[in-house]
């Protein structure tokens, strides 16, 4: 794998609490852009972009139509719509059918992160209620990217990080607690 260029992090059902336990000890000289799909009923981000930009040392946004991905950046996908990126690294978003019952969908975000940037993309799975971006995680894994999963027996709800190392594997399932450290050891090269 080259250096990471991309973090696409997943989570569902107790995934506000572990997406604040990971952002809040990213290491704000990380330049990887961060993309984040969390199953949510809300019809807004902003509450979830509050909730993590207060205890984010990068700046927490959501994601816009042909928006420039940012580096050094947490990128939240929108409510209703899949987040994808192109290849010229603006996001566009679909309203496509929901896949695995979600929209946004994150195999839909993975599979489209993986495709663009390929061996320089870490894919991460946290708590979460159903098999939603067990494909995606694969589909990262087959473009040479790196794959972190939360352990289940660390997870709120098992049952979305199982889905992700039965199907995909990982090149590490560890802790929540361990998540962070983790991935700002491997961007921090």
């Amino acid at each position: 794998m080259r250096t990471p260029t991309a973090i696409a992090i997943g989570c569902s059902a107790g995934g506000v609490d572990a997406l604040k336990a990971v952002i809040s000890n990213l290491d704000s000289r990380i330049r990887q852009a961060i993309l984040v799909c969390c199953h949510s009923s809300s019809d807004t981000m902003d509450l979830l972009c509050e909730v993590l930009g207060r205890v984010s040392a990068l700046p927490v946004i959501e994601a816009v139509e042909r928006q420039l991905v940012r580096s050094a950046t947490v990128q939240l996908a929108p409510p209703g719509y899949h987040l994808l990126v192109e290849r010229d690294l603006h996001f566009a978003l679909s309203i496509d059918p929901r896949v695995n019952y979600a929209r946004p969908s994150i195999d839909v975000m993975f599979s489209s992160a993986a495709e663009v940037w390929a061996d320089s993309l870490i894919g991460v799975i946290l708590t979460g209620g159903n098999a939603d971006g067990a494909a995606g995680l694969q589909r990262v894994r087959q473009r040479g990217g790196m794959a972190v999963v939360q352990s289940p027996a660390d997870a709120e709800v098992a049952t979305m990080p199982q889905a992700a190392l039965d199907l995909a594997g990982a090149d590490y399932c560890v802790g929540l607690a361990d998540i962070a450290p983790l991935l700002n050891q491997l961007c921090l090269v």
